[in-house]
């Protein structure tokens, strides 16, 4: 079954904004025609892929499915134009990007839809690192860019801004143990069976950072090396889960509450590397690809209440 990229690219501006309307205008086409190619995706599919509201849409299971797929594919796309182009120009230094597992489960694959469409002569290598290597390594002018943690980037001295929310919470499955409860401690969450992120993972490492030396003993039923697994373990009853808020699926069935400790509450960074000169043109339109990524994410509830810097793509940044 093959699915054209332009219908692909209409279907996940339509999951995202949340309407045929606004997803229509992302890709420059007429409500009637985006709807016509939403009709003729769902022939094609043999399933239902939005469930059509007053107030919008939003995507059935198949939709999701095809949503993130499609998020993937339109990545490699517009990596495998750029890696063959480059065989027709001088190829440019590749950007570095780094972040944390949180930062890479959702915006900076958004981010790096957009960009790497709008630059085809611009590739990105993003790796996942903890704040305090990641800062190491802007430092040392090894990157150009790092999505990091507040709490851990302060007095770093390099030029940061806010990005958006990645507090922390607990969900579990609706009707489960969470229900009727608005918050826990770490330490009432650790009395029941948990799955979480493998041990390697930057977000359970600075988790386990933060509980320091008397955390208490968990039993964890399973582990999962992302938070797209961790969650449908979650909403399966399998195991309580601690979770950005950002990585909660209103569509799902799950129960969240709140995690009352002082560093759930936290925020991710923009961090600039540390260059000769000024940041290039093509640093500064990532970064302004990530804004708009945060942006998208806290509009859509995903990710809390975003930081806009309004300055336009391509100007932007030290």
């Amino acid at each position: 079954m093959r699915y054209d990229l332009d219908d692909l690219r209409l279907f996940l501006g339509i999951v995202t904004e949340g309407s045929i309307t606004a997803g229509a205008r992302r890709v420059h086409l007429s409500l009637p025609s985006a709807s016509a190619r939403v009709r003729a995706l769902e022939h094609h599919a043999g399933v239902p892929l939005l469930i059509r509201g007053r107030r919008g849409v939003r995507p059935t299971p198949a939709g999701a499915t095809l949503a993130r797929h499609a998020r993937e594919v339109l990545v490699q796309t517009a990596r495998l134009d750029s890696a063959v182009a480059g065989y027709t120009r001088a190829p440019a230094a590749a950007l570095t990007l780094l972040c944390g597992g949180s930062a890479r489960y959702r915006l900076v694959p958004q981010a790096l839809v957009t960009f790497l469409g709008a630059h085809p002569d611009v590739d990105v290598t993003v790796s996942e690192h903890r704040t305090p290597q990641t800062l190491r390594r802007l430092a040392d002018g090894k990157a150009d860019l790092g999505v990091v943690v507040d709490d851990e980037a302060r007095d770093c001295g390099l030029v940061t801004e806010p990005l958006g929310d990645d507090s922390l919470v607990v969900i579990g499955q609706a009707g489960g143990v969470l229900a009727g409860r608005a918050g826990l401690t770490y330490g009432e969450v650790a009395e029941h069976p948990l799955v979480g992120l493998d041990a390697g993972s930057s977000l359970r490492r600075w988790i386990e950072s933060h509980l320091g030396p008397h955390a208490p003993v968990v039993r964890h039923r399973t582990t999962a090396s992302d938070l797209d697994v961790l969650v449908s373990l979650a909403a399966a009853g399998v195991g309580l889960a601690v979770v950005p808020r950002r990585a909660v699926d209103p569509r799902l069935p799950l129960a969240v509450s709140a995690l009352r400790e002082p560093w759930a509450r936290r925020h991710h960074l923009l961090a600039w590397g540390v260059t000769d000169g000024s940041a290039s043109t093509a640093t500064r339109a990532l970064a302004e690809h990530l804004r708009r990524a945060a942006l998208a994410e806290g509009a859509s509830g995903g990710g809390g209440a975003a930081v806009a810097v309004g300055r336009g793509d391509g100007e932007t940044g030290p």
